[in-house]
């Protein structure tokens, strides 16, 4: 493992195997929470300029990051000018391990999964952007990790602490949200991919100065340096991203596979793939999942829409309504719900409709924790995590399947008691996805 010794990881691999776990350490009320964030741009910035809005109950003790020095982490740079910078989180770890209470993780989907790991290991809570990991493996051993370690885990999809999460919970439980059949979700805002002509992963740029380009690749498939790779690109890549489904769907999704209990689906289909391609996400798509009866509540048929022109049916109860560019529908036996991203509450169409039911409707307080101050408030043992790895890795497997479909095309079969694609191989081989770069096994075995 280069920059890294054997030596040293063996300390981080022996807690995994010896069974001597290291659990999570619940804070007091009063006490600081010493934090390090890996991840310093772009979305890890806005991660920590979050979580800073609570200062009284944070103390920055490390950042991490694969490229300082550029305009991309310069604003933490110059926010904490005295405090430790490490590019690689496992130095970091070793380093300073004893000094950190948690860690935000905020870089690309394929390095969400080591990162985490190593951190579970040494009792660390985590907090993890969206998607949770980049394969379906990784999401279980991730759950798996976080109840072995008994950690504070939080999944990176901030709406999920936001109104839409409350008033879906409440309108589920009073039963105005019931006997739901079929969900549509759509993300029709263009991507970064959109257009590319790709027969290949690009090759002969020049490495930046102070790019550790090996602790970007992780565990990951190895590729040379491209700008259309690194920093922003990635996740229009097979081997490194989750597309636009893995980016959106936490936002769009994530109520609806929690509070009517949808777990796996029992077949998932690509109805659609515009341009695919053996190494980019296609450029439109519109993938199936079926979910089967639970209890007493009926089949669900949860249809993705992705693409600037692929847009889901319009619903009649709409009528002249506006369709944003990202959104859901929700269709149940009597009523029809519309909804768009993050924590935005839901509308029943048409909206007189609403008005008629508004006397029904449970009144929200409103009066609850962001997402941020509830993964400190978590750790100070005063609140639970509303997107735990319990919650989180199963709605980020629902993605994970929904790619491979993008992937491969066709229909897969899933066994939802043996976790198994039935009925192609290569799928699902791609649940667990290619094998670690030699090295980052270890990561595994955590």
């Amino acid at each position: 493992m280069p920059q890294f010794s054997r030596r040293q990881f063996g300390k981080y691999l022996g807690i995994g195997t010896a069974g001597a776990l290291i659990p999570g350490r619940v804070l007091g009320a009063n006490q600081k929470i010493n934090i390090a964030f890996i991840g310093c741009g772009g979305q890890g910035e806005s991660d920590a300029m979050s979580l800073l809005r609570s200062q009284e109950l944070v103390n920055v003790v490390a950042l991490c990051d694969v490229h300082f020095g550029t305009p991309h982490t310069a604003r933490l740079e110059k926010r904490f000018p005295d405090v430790p910078r490490f590019t690689d989180f496992r130095k970091m770890f070793d380093k300073m391990g004893k000094e950190i209470d948690a860690c935000t993780v905020a870089v690309p989907d394929h390095s969400h999964f080591p990162i985490a790991m190593l951190a579970m290991s040494l009792g660390k809570h985590v907090y993890v952007e969206k998607p949770l990991a980049h394969t379906f493996q990784e999401c279980t051993l991730m759950m798996d990790a976080a109840r072995r370690h008994k950690v504070v885990t939080q999944m990176g999809n901030q709406g999920h602490s936001g109104p839409n999460y409350f008033q879906f919970k409440a309108w589920k439980e009073a039963g105005i949200i019931k006997d739901v059949t079929r969900v549509d979700a759509y993300m029709n805002s263009r991507r970064r991919w959109h257009g590319w002509k790709i027969d290949g992963y690009p090759k002969g740029a020049s490495l930046p100065e102070g790019l550790d380009w090996e602790t970007w690749l992780g565990s990951a498939p190895s590729h040379d340096y491209d700008p259309r790779l690194h920093p922003g690109d990635w996740r229009s890549w097979f081997d490194y991203g989750n597309g636009a489904f893995g980016d959106w769907g936490p936002h769009l999704l994530d109520t609806a596979h929690e509070f009517l209990e949808l777990g796996m689906p029992e077949k998932i289909t690509a109805v659609k793939r515009d341009g695919p391609n053996e190494f980019i996400f296609p450029q439109a798509s519109t993938i199936q999942f079926d979910f089967p009866k639970r209890g007493e509540m009926p089949p669900v048929v949860i249809t993705w829409f992705d693409g600037v022109d692929n847009h889901p049916p319009r619903p009649p109860e709409l009528g002249n309504g506006k369709i944003e560019a990202n959104g859901k529908m929700i269709y149940s036996k009597e009523l029809v719900f519309k909804g768009t991203s993050h924590g935005d509450p839901l509308r029943i169409i048409p909206e007189e409709k609403m008005q008629d039911l508004s006397e029904k409707l449970p009144r929200l307080s409103g009066k609850n924790s962001d997402h941020y101050e509830n993964f400190l408030l978590a750790i100070q043992g005063t609140e639970t995590t509303r997107s735990p790895f319990s919650v989180s890795a199963p709605l980020t497997q629902i993605f994970c399947l929904g790619v491979l479909a993008q992937r491969l095309g066709g229909e897969l079969i899933f066994d939802r008691e043996k976790q198994q694609i039935t009925n192609n191989p290569t799928a699902n081989q791609l649940l667990a996805g290619p094998p670690p770069r030699q090295g980052w096994e270890q990561f595994y075995k955590l």
